[in-house]
């Protein structure tokens, strides 16, 4: 009987040993990550909704197609049709600097361009391409989310 006493008291040590190596691991691995927040551009509520089939979206049609949308967004929003079956929708405001008057992003094939400091970035993934010595402080472009129903996208964040 002390025989069984002293294995099942070694069992119950040994599920406390475990589990305090466990969390121990869990406590030493665990990283907080920060949410790096743009700070040049505040947060705006967008929910708008278009129709494909309407003229000023023809280019929207086909791969590589953009458009831009003044109606949403800070400055409005760039769409862009990915692959046929997937839209991206991008803000249209310059994400590294203060908004000001040059920092609305003009499409340019499949790139977006700002005509503040000719920041390039691209449509199909929201990076600067060309940010020089600035690059590792440098912002993308602030995407929102796109639904696809039919012929209509609700761009949203």
């Amino acid at each position: 009987m002390l025989n069984k006493y002293k294995e099942l008291n070694f069992f119950i040590k040994a599920r406390y040993g475990i589990l305090g190596l466990l969390l121990l691991s869990m406590a030493t691995t665990c990283t907080k990550n920060t949410l790096v927040r743009n700070p040049y551009i505040s947060d705006v509520a967008v929910n708008y909704q278009l129709n494909l089939n309407l003229p000023q979206y023809d280019n929207l049609r086909f791969i590589g197609g953009s458009a831009y949308v003044y109606q949403a967004g800070l400055k409005g929003v760039l769409l862009f049709n990915l692959n046929g079956r997937n839209f991206l929708a991008w803000e249209a405001t310059c994400p590294n600097h203060t908004p000001r008057s040059c920092s609305l992003l003009q499409i340019n094939g499949v790139l977006a361009q700002c005509s503040c400091e000719d920041y390039q970035y691209s449509l199909a993934n929201g990076q600067l391409l060309n940010g020089g010595e600035n690059a590792s402080t440098s912002y993308p472009m602030i995407n929102y989310q796109v639904e696809v129903f039919d012929s209509f996208l609700t761009i949203s964040n």
